[in-house]
């Protein structure tokens, strides 16, 4: 399973409708776009969300890419509080206990 981070600077004071716009949900549906799956982490600074799943890069420019696409509308909501472009994480090291015990 691939793993792939959206890291986004959020601008001063914008916790706050981050949180209300990640109330909403997902503007689409993570198991029919074939993620495992996804989680968003929130910090006064920032927001990274993160997508799990085979082939997961694609996956994402195809949502992306989708004309007439709910998820650019999204985007667009999202723009007055974010500062600066997003920027990509990909697993540099990754732990997981044994499920012996």
């Amino acid at each position: 399973m691939a793993q792939v981070a959206i890291v986004v600077t959020l601008k001063s004071a914008t916790e706050k409708p981050a949180r209300a716009l990640i109330a909403e949900g997902p503007p689409f549906d993570p198991a029919e776009t074939g993620f495992t799956r996804h989680t968003i982490f929130l910090s006064a600074g920032e927001v990274v969300f993160v997508f799990e799943g085979s082939e997961v890069e694609w996956r994402l420019d195809e949502l992306v890419d989708r004309p007439f696409s709910v998820v650019r509308d999204t985007l667009d909501r999202w723009r007055p509080l974010v500062a600066g472009p997003p920027r990509i994480g990909r697993v540099a090291y990754a732990w997981e206990a044994d499920g012996d015990g």
